[in-house]
């Protein structure tokens, strides 16, 4: 409705206004099921200059809000998959780290389930202590070198992902080759025990707005075995 008309009601002028109108279909949402007949005779003009009736825009509403039903569904069902993979793959690289019997085990589940089950490029794994030939698997090096290679991703002890510096890339992954990011992850339990990392060759792979959780996770099982383990691991 759009100009008002005024009813004449019991000698009183009550102005009809499109405001009116809307506020008491809103208030009154059973009024075309009480006059199914008065759909037939409103229509809605698309910017075509087209017509439809009420009806058949209902209609096309409710399809258009049913695919983006289906669509949302589709999407929380992917996400569901994507959950369920990876608390399968977390599970499985737990019970790896859970058996391991040494350092280079440890090092071994960690780098092997990283690249094989996340898909992740490069993984490493370094420990603080005193330094002796290192495995492929598991580096061990003194705590003092490891601050002048990544002393500053040590500080606040909590996880950095981001696009890091030349020095850091490569101390974290010697011979790796072009790392464009990282996502480091300090193993810490009253004192360094060491890192663990994993890289891409993508500078916008990781960023500051990547997560660190899983990472913290896998880093606070390590803690608690690495005391257990070699005597060399502190």
């Amino acid at each position: 409705m759009t100009a008002e008309k005024k009813i004449i009601a019991n000698n009183a002028i009550e102005v009809l206004s499109d405001a009116t109108v809307r506020d008491y279909l809103k208030d009154h949402s059973d009024f075309f099921e009480r006059h199914p007949d008065l759909l037939d005779y409103l229509h809605i003009f698309h910017s075509s200059g087209s017509a439809v009736s009420l009806v058949e825009k209902q209609v096309s509403v409710l399809r258009e809000r049913n695919m983006e039903l289906r669509r949302r569904l589709n999407g929380l069902m992917d996400n569901a998959r994507d959950n369920e993979r990876l608390y399968a793959s977390t599970r499985s690289l737990i019970l790896k780290l859970l058996d391991a019997s040494s350092s280079d085990d440890l090092g071994r589940a960690f780098s092997g389930s990283m690249q094989a089950d996340f898909g992740v490029e490069q993984a490493c794994i370094v420990l603080f202590g005193n330094p002796r030939t290192s495995s492929d698997y598991c580096r061990v090096e003194a705590a003092e070198t490891a601050r002048i290679g990544i002393g500053a991703l040590l500080k606040n002890r909590k996880g950095t992902c981001g696009a890091l510096r030349k020095e850091e890339l490569s101390y974290l992954f010697p011979g790796a080759g072009d790392i464009g990011s990282a996502a480091v992850m300090p193993l810490y339990n009253g004192s360094d025990l060491g890192v663990i990392a994993v890289g891409s060759c993508d500078a916008a792979y990781y960023t500051s707005s990547t997560g660190t959780l899983f990472l913290d996770h896998i880093a606070e099982v390590m803690v608690r075995l690495l005391p257990k383990l070699d005597k060399e691991a502190p």
